[in-house]
């Protein structure tokens, strides 16, 4: 679900984004920072981890100087700037989960695939960009663009980082404070289409809408916008159909599909009486595969995961290596990660897809710190989870058999992941 708040703001936010700070503004946000940076080393489990406290206090002194010369936006995205230097995932200033930052979007969707960046949904005004590769935003190249939007976003890898720049690539007043367009008003974008580049400028079309960081919302439907895919005839691939639903399981010929979108109860079933259920089904069933899509699943309460493991290791018929299949990506995080490091140490899995975003030995569960003065909220790791050997420097898990998620496969409604795990052999043992 898609989820848009109004909200009333202390009066010194209302200022214009182009405009620069009051004294009265200026010294409001100045006390925010300093309230933020003391909270952040009482809040958080060990802020030091990936950034030396010089380091950190530097970058907190420079934006307390030159915050009476910076517009709001500015001192928003350079305090996310600092606050991601901690190194984390869990550690952030996001705009798409505060309604109080009150940042904008464009009538478009951007989505990578691989490195590549594509308009992938837009308004219907703007129909005839949708499916172009995007080559430059304002005045700088796509990978520029993301490399500038990548050090405002808590993460820890790459896959992690491009998940939430899809989102931040998509509001101008981020990409004016961090000068990759010179105004909020118009952004520039030379564009990839079949017929040859063509140059388009974007304005602002809405609020950002607020979600849940539990469950990923990238390839939620937006009422009444075109999709790439919708050109393309047949239905829905399996892994779009239900993807606003926590949990559910399907079955797709010899394979029992289940796609587990969040790792928490649901209102209507618990996660423990839905993993009981996903057992029920294989031993009245028997299917020749099993595959547990964890692609869209951003995390929850990984405490609750293990039931499942156990009804996995308890179906024997599927427990064994070229049977059971997890499917991750660059979305699948936190209480995701968890549950995947649990089915690989625990069970006999193969993991297909693309490499997940986040690692076995991560800072996670994150508090909110309010700032006083502007309401926006900071959140900071507590806990330090520890799936992996203490040795084991991975900033990912890569899955056995890649599967990425290419654009022609998406436009053309095809799962690489769940074709690869339908055309997977069982090898033969080595006499």
């Amino acid at each position: 679900m898609r989820f848009a708040f109004r909200i009333l703001l202390p009066l010194f936010l209302l200022v214009s984004s182009a405009s620069t700070m009051t004294p009265t503004e200026a010294r409001a946000w100045q006390e925010d920072l300093r309230f933020m940076t003391k909270e952040m080393q009482s809040t958080h489990k060990n802020l030091y981890h990936s950034i030396t406290a010089e380091d950190f206090a530097t970058m907190a002194q420079k934006l307390d100087a030159e915050i009476p010369s910076l517009t709001r936006a500015e001192v928003i995205v350079k305090m996310a700037k600092i606050v991601a230097a901690v190194g984390d995932g869990h550690t952030n200033i996001y705009p798409t989960r505060d309604p109080t930052i009150g940042f904008h979007r464009l009538p478009v969707e951007f989505t990578f695939f691989g490195d590549e960046l594509y308009i992938r949904a837009t308004q219907p005004e703007q129909r005839s960009l949708l499916g172009a590769k995007v080559l430059r935003i304002g005045s700088l190249s796509e990978e520029d663009a993301f490399a500038a939007v990548q050090t405002m976003i808590g993460h820890e890898n790459e896959g992690g980082a491009r998940y939430w720049a899809e989102y931040l690539l998509a509001m101008p007043e981020v990409l004016e404070a961090l000068h990759v367009t010179s105004s909020v008003d118009e952004v520039p974008l030379i564009l990839a289409t079949a017929h040859g580049e063509m140059r388009a400028t974007l304005h602002s079309s809405a609020p950002v809408e607020i979600m849940s960081g539990d469950i990923s919302t990238l390839f939620y439907r937006i009422p009444g916008w075109v999709d790439v895919r919708d050109s393309y005839p047949g239905p829905a691939p399996l892994w779009l159909r239900d993807i606003n639903v926590p949990f559910h399981f399907a079955h797709a010929g010899n394979v029992l599909y289940v796609q587990i979108n969040t790792v928490a109860d649901s209102k209507d079933e618990t996660f423990a009486h839905f993993a009981q259920r996903v057992h029920d089904e294989i031993v009245a069933t028997r299917p020749d595969k099993v595959a547990i899509d964890l692609r869209q699943n951003r995390g929850g309460n990984n405490t609750l995961i293990v039931p499942l493991i156990r009804g996995i290791i308890q179906s024997e018929s599927i427990d064994r290596l070229g049977h059971l299949f997890g499917i991750i990506g660059p979305a699948t995080f936190s209480a995701a990660q968890n549950l995947t490091d649990a089915l690989e140490k625990y069970t006999n899995i193969l993991l297909v897809g693309e490499p997940t975003g986040s690692k076995g030995n991560a800072y996670g569960d994150s508090r909110k710190i309010i700032l006083p003065n502007s309401g926006i909220t900071v959140r900071a790791a507590i806990y330090y989870w520890q799936d992996w050997l203490p040795t084991d420097k991975r900033d990912a898990t890569v899955p056995q058999i890649p599967a990425p998620l290419t654009f022609e496969a998406y436009r053309q409604k095809i799962d690489p992941a769940l074709e690869a795990i339908v055309r997977y052999k069982e090898q033969p043992s080595p006499k």
